[in-house]
């Protein structure tokens, strides 16, 4: 279980403007009442990350908003199909992608695009697991940090690739151009619109992840699936009968 956050482990925010999630808005009664459980994932493994320093941010706020965040360290996960899927570090990862209701995704853009290593994480988690889509129905937020001009190379892909997993990737985006120029000494983010929008992000994965998780099943139930579930119940019956 993820630790609580004050107000003091947040001092670049207006404590005025900041509120808690109403639940009772974006769910029934009768829906699960825990903390949502939201997985980070950040794209660099530089000594002084601004992915990793954004994720660190936006984690301490999905806290505040009282959700339970576990990030993974993609420190020593293989390039995909250079390990098998026992592998510690894909298995960690896989693990915690099932254990999630929701995502955010945080990646440098290099060379135009999101890294590698952002993609790598991506490319591990398969679409079907044991029977189950270990993405499908979930939340996703995306974010971007460059070292020049504004961008949303990154972003943007990301944002396919969630559609390709399934995901309801949620409306707000971050993009942080000069992010060496966000960070102060002790990797915290310094107050700006552009902190500000990594709230508002922070704000909206949440709410979407409410308002979401407990109809996401009937949300992804779709009729191709129903119709080849169909024919393999027959085929398996028919076999039975010979």
């Amino acid at each position: 279980m993820s630790e609580p956050i004050s107000f003091n482990d947040l001092p670049n925010i207006d404590l005025q403007k900041l509120q808690p999630i109403d639940v009772d808005v974006l769910t029934g009664p009768d829906a699960p009442r825990h903390s949502p459980k939201i997985l980070v994932l950040y794209g660099s493994l530089r000594e002084r990350s601004f992915s990793r320093l954004a994720s660190e941010e936006a984690a301490r706020l999905l806290r505040w908003y009282g959700c339970e965040v576990r990030t993974f360290n993609p420190s020593g996960l293989p390039l995909p199909d250079d390990s098998e899927a026992d592998h510690p570090k894909v298995k960690e990862l896989r693990d915690l992608a099932q254990w999630s209701e929701g995502m955010l995704w945080v990646s440098p853009e290099r060379h135009g695009a999101m890294t590698g290593i952002m993609k790598t994480q991506i490319d591990w988690i398969p679409l079907s697991l044991g029977g189950v889509r270990p993405t499908q129905g979930k939340t996703l937020a995306v974010m971007e940090v460059s070292g020049g001009s504004q961008s949303f190379n990154a972003v943007n892909q990301m944002r396919i690739l969630g559609r390709w997993m399934r995901m309801i990737t949620i409306p707000n985006q971050s993009s942080v151009p000069k992010a060496f120029t966000e960070f102060d000494d002790a990797g915290r983010m310094k107050p700006s619109p552009l902190y500000m929008r990594l709230v508002d992000v922070c704000e909206e994965l949440v709410k979407f992840t409410w308002l979401t998780r407990d109809k996401s099943a009937y949300l992804t139930d779709r009729y191709s699936e129903r119709v080849e579930s169909a024919e393999e119940l027959s085929r398996r019956v028919n076999q039975n009968t010979h």
